[in-house]
């Protein structure tokens, strides 16, 4: 089986590879999938937690297509998951690392925010409404669905992540509850969001 993947170097850490990275509008670090082997990758996380005067990292730079895109990692708000995949390579042992904000895992529900993580060409709507209604305070029945999620797009507290590289798209889910009262209100009275 022959993998289509494209494979990202990391300026900064030769021996690491992306294959897929989502930032938010800032450039900071949403979500990552990179390979290496464990040394490689056990130097990457700890030169994320050091200051830049200790040779850390406080950005780092992802080679796409001649570019060099800058990512700036919050190391506080980051989780890690690895995996060991390929054992006996010609470049030794392969790990799998995901490094993702927190919030991608689980709601922020204090402050009304999230992020989802799709595969490209996924149908938007039917994917993130269970995160969108996990997410709200505020009541929102099933057939809903398409109309809150005009009015959370036409708001803009549902955003797609412009930084997006690999086979995933990000989403920024940041609700701001007094505008969607008011704006789901209107529709109720205007008879287009019903019990029915």
């Amino acid at each position: 089986m022959i993998c289509s993947t494209q494979l990202f170097q990391i300026q900064e850490c030769p021996d690491l590879y992306v294959d897929a990275c989502v930032c938010d509008q800032g450039r900071y670090l949403v979500f990552m999938s990179l390979w290496g082997r464990d040394t490689a990758l056990q130097e990457f996380l700890a030169r994320l937690t050091l200051g830049s005067a200790e040779n850390g990292l406080t950005q780092f730079h992802i080679l796409q297509d001649g570019r060099s895109l800058p990512v700036f990692p919050n190391a506080d708000q980051l989780e890690k998951r690895t995996t060991r995949q390929y054992r006996s390579t010609l470049f030794g042992s392969l790990v799998h690392l995901w490094l993702f904000d927190k919030r991608c895992a689980q709601p922020d529900h204090a402050n009304h925010f999230a992020y989802a993580l799709l595969e490209r060409d996924t149908e938007v709507g039917a994917s993130l409404w269970p995160l969108i209604v996990e997410t709200c305070p505020l009541p929102l029945l099933p057939h809903w669905q398409t109309p809150v999620l005009e009015v959370l797009t036409e708001l803009q507290m549902l955003t797609a992540l412009p930084g997006a590289i690999g086979s995933i798209s990000g989403w920024q889910l940041n609700l701001q509850l007094a505008p969607l009262e008011q704006a789901l209100g209107d529709l109720i009275r205007q008879g287009q969001l019903t019990t029915n």
